[in-house]
């Protein structure tokens, strides 16, 4: 399980705030890339939290909840599908990044990345740590907050596109997705940049 040793160390060396920062949505065929950052607490630190993919869609609302009451900042922000394409998916990735930093409402002494790619220009030094969302807590949280809030924005995504199911796939290529894109065709959601997408590829 994730715990706040690293980010203990930080606060003791930089005398300020730590947060931790992952993104979600990198893999699917359409909907947008987010990245969420948090700065816990350490006085009321969450209990139970996991890296979002080990976790039941249940267990992460709750722990989205309890993340949100107790955590001193939260930041989320996105990169669209049109975005990504403009200027592919480890770009957008990182502008998602940036966007999230910028908006956090106090000003961190250290960032904590999930993986080995972060971006440049941020408001901070920042580490990057492979595995970051099983080893920091902080990062874990924000893996959680960015999973659900994008969840929750292919569900509102779903409704103005029903023929897809962005609700129940999260717009990721399983069958029934590639199965409606067969039948109807990409909409604008949909990354074009991305294979079986691209010109061509996809079977009709």
């Amino acid at each position: 399980m994730p715990d706040f040793r690293v980010e203990k160390r930080l606060i003791e060396e930089t005398g300020g705030y730590v947060a931790g920062m992952d993104e979600v949505g990198r893999g699917p065929l359409a909907g947008p890339v987010c990245a969420a950052i948090v700065v816990l607490d350490r006085r009321r630190l969450p209990k139970g939290v996991d890296d979002s993919k080990a976790l039941t869609a249940a267990a992460r609302e709750s722990l989205f909840e309890q993340i949100c009451a107790g955590a001193l900042a939260i930041s989320f922000a996105s990169a669209s599908a049109r975005e990504i394409d403009a200027i592919n998916i480890r770009q957008a990735t990182h502008l998602a990044m940036r966007r999230a930093a910028a908006g956090l409402s106090l000003a961190p002494a250290h960032i904590l990345i999930d993986g080995n790619d972060p971006p440049a220009d941020l408001r901070c030094p920042a580490t990057a740590l492979v595995k970051g969302d099983s080893l920091s807590l902080s990062i874990a949280a924000a893996s959680i907050v960015a999973k659900v809030l994008r969840d929750r924005l292919m569900t509102r995504l779903a409704a103005r596109h029903p023929a897809y199911a962005f609700d129940s796939h999260a717009g990721y290529a399983t069958r029934q997705h590639l199965a409606a894109l067969r039948l109807h065709g990409p909409c604008p959601q949909h990354r074009m940049t991305f294979s079986p997408l691209r010109q061509g590829e996809l079977a009709l």
